[in-house]
């Protein structure tokens, strides 16, 4: 990070529960990072501005030129700030931030433009995005020639297959979302008191994938596994939050062999998931790299800043 750099543009990356924003110089160095917890679901309509004004107001220099704010994510849905119409399959990432819209922002120094997700109408396979496609971007901006399948572990995992610069098609699992409403709304919670990262919490993370992986039919009769584990077998906090972590990214990875290649797939996400979702691969015998999701993301929106007229 240069503090010293003069900035050029600002990147925003707005969440469902948390926005994320960089500034970013004309060389691409980054001028400085923020973030703030008011991602979309505690917002109106009318917050946005007011927002962006703490994240960034303090930063912005003197000049009469406004600065450029490009933003993905959830700014952009119906419930959001501006609505960004969905992009449909096949989506042509290369014309993504000429889609852009532009809300009205009250202070001139600040030029936002919000870009679309990505949509699949296929009857059946019904899906949509919004910031994943972003990443998949920046991950083409950083492997011009890849096509294949992309991984991307999150509350809400997407696979997504992309040819010719083009999304054809993509899958969302929650498996992220399943995680957090098993260990805190359901009868798993009882067994998900105390500590989770402890020394035990390698061995169940391992016969959770193991589980997964080969009897993803099941899931729903190996979930309660987590419960009876406890309470016959005394199995710890630690042991039954890897055992249902490895559960359900193991179940995900199997139910969706048939999208992972021979070749690499991209795992675009925080280095935590990466690596249980890489293991989970490794256990189908695939492989894996992975692609740090935050890189991703400012190489997509730098990217898109092109295209925008």
């Amino acid at each position: 990070m240069n503090a010293n750099a003069p900035l050029e543009w600002i990147a925003i990356d707005w969440g469902t529960s948390n926005v994320r924003a960089w500034g970013l110089s004309c060389d691409g160095e980054t001028t400085f990072a923020t973030e703030s917890d008011k991602g979309m679901s505690r917002l109106r309509r009318d917050d946005y501005p007011g927002v962006l004004q703490e994240l960034v107001g303090a930063h912005l220099g003197a000049g009469d030129d406004p600065v450029d704010l490009v933003i993905c994510g959830m700014a952009g849905a119906k419930q959001g700030w501006r609505e960004a119409p969905y992009i449909e399959t096949p989506a042509d990432l290369r014309t993504l931030g000429q889609n852009a819209v532009m809300p009205d922002m009250p202070d001139d120094r600040l030029r936002p433009r919000i870009l679309s997700g990505v949509c699949h109408k296929q009857a059946g396979a019904e899906d949509v995005m919004r910031g994943e496609e972003t990443q998949v971007l920046g991950l083409l901006a950083l492997k011009p020639d890849f096509s294949g399948t992309i991984c991307m572990p999150g509350t809400h995992a997407k696979w997504v297959r992309v040819a010719d610069g083009r999304i054809t098609a993509f899958s969302t699992a929650m498996t992220g979302e399943l995680y957090e409403l098993l260990s805190t709304q359901s009868v798993l919670r009882h067994s998900l008191q105390g500590t989770l990262d402890g020394p035990t919490h390698e061995d169940g993370l391992k016969a959770g994938l193991n589980a997964g992986i080969t009897q993803p039919g099941n899931l729903t009769g190996q979930l309660f596994k987590v419960r009876a584990a406890a309470l016959l077998s005394g199995r710890d906090a630690a042991w039954c939050a890897g055992y249902l972590s490895g559960l359900l990214v193991g179940s995900e990875v199997a139910g969706h062999q048939n999208w992972i290649p021979e070749t690499p797939v991209p795992l675009v996400g925080s280095a935590r998931l990466s690596r249980i979702y890489a293991r989970a691969f490794d256990m189908i015998g695939a492989s894996t790299e992975t692609i740090d999701a935050t890189t991703a993301t400012l190489a997509g929106l730098a990217a898109a800043r092109k295209q925008i007229p």
